[in-house]
């Protein structure tokens, strides 16, 4: 099986940064099959839906409202995914999830195979 655990949430002041990360392991994650692997963050806050952050494979998107404050990256060698995010914003709290998919990148929550079990971003103003 897959196993995605989330670390770095935390509470922060409005303009403030945090680092997530999520580390994946299972039996089918070597280090080389983990970097084909297209690596998503979502993030649902109280009463909204599951709504896309970031993904990235050998290329990375992002969420028209974290574009340009959050960077999405990826250790390969430790089947490690990054999200920084600068600047942040009340609206950005929520609890953050990992996931991961074979394929492309994709915004589809639905089409994620696996994900982790989510980490708290609370940005007080």
């Amino acid at each position: 099986q897959v196993r995605l655990v989330e670390s770095g949430g935390g509470l922060v002041q409005a303009g403030g940064s945090l680092r997530l990360s999520c580390a994946a392991s299972g039996r089918t994650f070597s280090s080389y099959t983990f970097s084909t692997y297209t690596m998503g963050w979502f993030r649902q806050a109280p009463g909204k839906e599951r709504e896309f952050v970031a993904a990235i494979t050998w290329r990375t998107d992002y969420a028209d409202s974290v574009k340009g404050r959050f960077t999405i990256s990826r250790d390969n060698a430790k089947n490690t995914v990054y999200l920084q995010m600068n600047s942040l914003k009340p609206e950005d709290t929520a609890v953050y999830y990992c996931a991961v998919r074979q394929g492309i990148v994709s915004r589809r929550f639905s089409e994620y195979d696996y994900w982790g079990q989510g980490t708290q971003v609370t940005v007080s103003s």
